[in-house]
């Protein structure tokens, strides 16, 4: 292998997800609640769970969520780690890991939302808990089957790459005032005016010597110290850019839902589709595109191309975001269509009744953000792994999660300064408990117009973005 692994696979969080699956079935399995109880109390308190099981409830739920913060930026480094980037053939095989890690991940979620779901509303929440926890016991037992076959990193005795990276620009803030002689002096004496990299954030370049213009070992950053610190600066603007498509990202399992609640979801005279059923559609999109796209699309491509990914990542992640806007622009003509039958038939004022439009015709804006996944999701995913820092994948992936995490903030500060904006004066809030009143409409129009814009930008930095050297990947 090119360069030896050194970090720790996702075995503690694997088992702290395992522990708290299981006090989750047990807080199930505990006090088993049936609805008939509390409609044959005289009283709330006589169908209320003991407090044991709502503090072994809760307190299941918090260990799963510790252990998946630790699980999720860990297991897909991880499992790209195996991979040697120095042959050719792994270094295919290592970019389709990260459509299959996702088309595995997306097909677990599809038999949630089918199997699982079943389970539980008919079997008992037990059972629903349970069946997960044995499932993942048995991933951990495969997990541990092939402990000894794992590559790891060799540990670097050098210093700890945050304070390494951290000392480049603390040192480049120091060094503002010198000369740009001594700095291109040093830069010629090691051999680096012709690498490209080096010339871009020139101003960390400065970390190279001390602030008198000499060099003493021990108190200036290497070349390798400065390109790490860059590389980690170079994915600020991709990070900001991908904000936008998570803050759509967060409206198909809320907006995307109550315009179905509204509408017609009648299967047969008897049988109606749940609402939130219809995010099935994102994660069957999913499944359906990436096994074309990794064994058709990709092969095509890098026939053309030359790339082991066909394309690069930075076009893969714009792709997926031009996607999302088609999502958000199929989302506002049909929600304009709900609003135009919701009057013509004089539902306005009735916000419970159900408007005679079917729920099937929201359908096309799930398929594209299911196909804007494909894309974006997995394009990050890999982005992020392969342009952090050699010792600081995890870090890399962490990056991407927060992703989500912070648009999901930025979604709800939206929403609430548009909904104060929108409701001043008597006027009527675009996010108004009367949906045949509100205007889902303009704000999926906004995002679009967000979406667009975020589009332009993304483009503009990948065309100037530098892919790191092999030397810190």
């Amino acid at each position: 292998m090119g360069e030896e692994i050194e970090r720790a696979p996702p075995m503690r969080v694997r088992v702290k997800t395992h522990e708290g699956l299981g006090l989750l079935t047990a807080s199930a399995f505990f006090y088993p609640f049936e609805d008939s109880d509390c409609q044959k109390a005289s009283n709330s308190t006589a169908c209320s769970p003991p407090q044991l099981q709502v503090f072994l409830f809760f307190f299941s739920l918090y260990v799963v969520a510790l252990a998946q913060g630790g699980h999720k930026p860990c297991v897909q480094a991880f499992g790209a780690d195996q991979f040697d980037e120095q042959d050719p053939i792994e270094c295919k095989a290592k970019s389709s890991f990260f459509n299959w890690w996702y088309f595995s991940f997306s097909a677990g979620i599809l038999v949630v939302l089918t199997v699982l779901n079943y389970i539980q509303d008919n079997l008992g929440w037990g059972l629903g808990f349970g069946v997960p926890c044995i499932v993942m016991c048995l991933a951990l037992i495969i997990f541990f089957l092939g402990t000894k076959t794992y590559r790891f990193r060799a540990h670097s005795d050098d210093i700890n790459p945050f304070i390494r990276i951290g000392q480049v620009f603390v040192r480049a803030v120091r060094n503002w005032q010198t000369n740009p002689t001594a700095i291109s002096t040093e830069e010629e004496a090691q051999g680096i005016l012709a690498h490209e990299g080096i010339q871009q954030f020139k101003f960390l370049n400065k970390a190279l010597v001390m602030p008198d213009g000499s060099k003493k070992d021990g108190r200036v950053c290497s070349i390798d110290d400065i390109e790490e610190a860059k590389a980690v600066l170079r994915l600020v603007p991709i990070w900001a850019t991908s904000l936008v498509y998570a803050i759509v990202f967060a409206q198909v399992s809320t907006l995307f839902t109550k315009q179905g609640v509204t509408m017609d979801r009648k299967i047969t005279s008897s049988l109606q589709i749940p609402p939130a059923s219809l995010q099935s559609f994102v994660t069957i999109a999913i499944v359906t595109v990436l096994p074309i796209y990794d064994c058709i699309l990709v092969p095509v491509a890098r026939a053309i191309t030359r790339k082991p990914s066909g394309i690069s990542m930075l076009q893969r992640i714009g792709i997926g975001i031009f996607f999302a806007m088609l999502s958000m622009v199929a989302a506002a003509i049909v929600e304009n269509k709900r609003l135009e039958i919701a009057i013509e038939h004089g539902l306005v004022d009735t916000p419970k009744a159900t408007v005679p439009m079917s729920v099937w015709w929201l359908i096309p804006q799930y398929l594209f953000f299911g196909v804007a996944d494909v894309f974006t999701m997995v394009g990050l995913q890999e982005f992020f792994y392969d342009q952090a820092p050699g010792e600081l994948k995890s870090v890399g992936i962490s990056l991407y999660l927060s992703i989500f995490g912070i648009g999901s903030f930025l979604s709800s500060f939206l929403i609430s300064v548009i909904e104060k904006t929108t409701s001043r004066n008597g006027h009527t809030s675009w996010f108004a408990d009367n949906l045949n009143r509100a205007h889902f409409d303009y704000f999926y129009w906004l995002l679009a117009g967000l979406t667009a814009a975020s589009l332009i930008v993304h483009i503009y930095f990948s065309r100037s973005y530098i892919y790191n050297r092999k030397l810190v990947i």
